[in-house]
């Protein structure tokens, strides 16, 4: 019979043959790691702790990607829960006149006089089988488009209204081309202050704000700032629509429109050559203006910014220029 091994007093470990037969598993794994033996279980509790919190805090993070944007703050309070924000539908119906300026930002009521160039020359686009409309764009000295972003953004709003296949350019007998002064440019599309916009278009003394297209001086375009910054009543607050608005209507009357169209029927969308500044209803601009085009026959139609809305020309819509 083989005599156990006896174990060094000098080693801390021993081997499982050295422990009495006796010794239960659980006594021997607490004897073999010591301390561990307790920190380990505690470890694991902890690990399958954080484990389950990662995996619900996914689950609580993706429910605020979906129920709530990252820009906003949500209020905890119940004073702050205010619920669903306002719908237009729910408004009041407004009390303005179509042909009055509706709220909005700032404009300038006056202005040096003087016109500095913005923009820069692009490719020309369209067909042009008839007409190369060459234009520059100028802002009067003393109109401020910072609050639109900067001259640079005022041209490129104007430039991107032009060459929209929806524009006139959808007719191939048009093309525009934004040129540089020096390449004797056939129309000036000038934004310009209301008192020099109104002497320009030799409205001083009419009480609604305008623009025109005038050919004193040259084949010029005068754009409202105050039209710019606020748009109109018919536009329900879509500036961006009334700005390529103002932008195709007067440059058709500088393409030889020279006419208005008068509203074509109830829910129709509005020739881009209807007086949209002013009203969508025949009857009411009937009444402005008698000697127009519009027969009294209160038809009311949808504010509408291209003279080609689905950029097709059509022997019924292509207009013989006048």
């Amino acid at each position: 019979m083989t005599a156990s091994r006896p174990v060094s007093p000098r080693s801390p470990r021993r081997r499982p043959g050295d422990y009495p037969p006796q010794e239960s598993a659980l006594a021997r794994y607490k004897r073999e790691l010591g301390w561990r033996a307790y920190a380990i279980p505690v470890l694991a509790v902890i690990t399958v702790w954080l484990l389950v919190d990662i995996v619900a805090g996914g689950d609580k993070a993706q429910e605020t990607v979906q129920g709530a944007s990252p820009f906003e703050v949500q209020s905890s309070s119940q004073e702050g829960r205010r619920g669903a924000g306002p719908d237009p539908a729910d408004s009041a119906p407004s009390d303005l006149i179509p042909s009055h300026l509706p709220p909005g930002g700032p404009f300038a009521q006056t202005g040096a006089g003087t016109f500095r160039v913005i923009g820069s020359p692009q490719e020309p686009v369209g067909k042009g089988t008839e007409k190369t409309l060459t234009y520059i764009i100028e802002v009067e000295d003393g109109v401020n488009t910072a609050v639109y972003g900067g001259d640079d953004a005022v041209a490129q709003m104007i430039d991107a209204t032009l060459t929209d296949p929806r524009s006139w350019i959808a007719d191939p007998r048009f093309r525009v081309h934004h040129v540089s002064p020096g390449d004797n440019p056939e129309m000036r599309i000038r934004l310009a202050s209301v008192d020099t916009t109104q002497k320009t278009c030799g409205a001083e003394d009419f009480a609604i704000e305008t623009s025109c297209r005038t050919s004193l001086g040259g084949n010029t375009v005068m754009i409202n700032d105050s039209r710019w910054a606020r748009g109109a009543v018919p536009f329900e607050g879509d500036l961006g629509s009334y700005r390529q608005y103002v932008i195709n209507h007067e440059v058709g009357h500088g393409l030889g429109y020279a006419s208005h169209v008068p509203c074509g029927g109830d829910g129709e969308l509005a020739p881009v050559m209807m007086q949209q500044t002013i009203g969508l209803n025949n009857s009411e601009l009937h009444k402005l203006a008698p000697e127009e085009v519009y027969p009294d026959d209160n038809a009311t139609c949808r504010y509408n910014p291209w003279p080609y809305p689905t950029g097709v020309v059509t022997p019924e819509n292509a207009q013989e220029l006048k």
